[in-house]
């Protein structure tokens, strides 16, 4: 089976919010982050028939640049990868399933209270601006019939700010959702985005079959 290089920007994306990963039969690829606030899941072109778990994700994937279009062959304990000029072979062993951070399966999304389409011009510009500040929040809150983010140190009112509307809605215009931007792991892409007073957040890209779900922070507040 060849993986794709579809296949392997997701497993790069991925390695940013785990270092190990559980691949499960089926055709969806899952991660979650140690704190469990952060959980992806996407729909890839290969299936595959059992589960594979890969300790070092990052090493996994410097492996698969060691071959030209890698081809991998499933074992009992361990994979065969190898290279369309058939010369180079890898064997690499599977990690125990049971020692690894695995999401059992997505989260079922509570109704949204809030949403807004968040292209990747403007996710871009919020972490360039978090670094720029050194900020680590954005605040989403109403701003008449459209939303504002604004990268904030919650913490100093007179820090300086960044601010950006995006179309959307929302069902009250009572509310202040605060997101920390080092949770915002996702492809640079653009996104729909669906909030929920719950304190979860759904990021459903435009683009491509990925899908984050990112806890809000504590200190968000809705009002009915």
């Amino acid at each position: 089976m060849e993986i794709s290089a579809e296949t392997v920007k997701v497993l790069t994306n991925f390695a940013q919010i785990n270092s190990n990963i559980v691949i499960k039969p089926g055709n969806k690829i899952m991660t979650i982050s140690e704190a469990k606030n952060i959980l992806a899941e996407a729909v890839v072109q290969e299936e595959f028939n059992s589960s594979i778990g890969i300790y070092d994700l990052q090493e996994f994937l410097s492996v698969l640049n060691l071959v030209d279009t890698p081809s991998v062959k499933f074992d009992s304990s361990f994979m065969r990868i190898g290279g369309n000029a058939g010369r180079s072979i890898v064997k690499y062993f599977y990690a125990d399933p049971e020692m690894l951070t695995t999401p059992s399966k997505p989260i079922d999304m509570p109704e949204a209270d809030v949403w807004f389409t968040l292209d990747q011009t403007t996710l871009s510009g919020i972490k360039k601006a978090s670094s720029i500040f050194g900020h680590s929040q954005v605040i989403v809150e109403p701003d008449d019939n459209t939303i504002k983010l604004s990268v904030v140190d919650a913490e100093n009112a007179t820090a300086n700010t960044y601010s950006v509307t995006v179309d959307g809605g929302y069902n009250a215009p009572d509310f202040k959702y605060v997101l920390n931007i080092n949770n915002l792991r996702m492809v640079n892409d653009d996104y729909e985005v669906k909030i929920s007073k719950k304190l979860i957040s759904q990021f459903t890209s435009v683009n491509s079959s990925i899908t984050y779900w990112v806890a809000l922070e504590k200190s968000s507040t809705y009002g009915e």
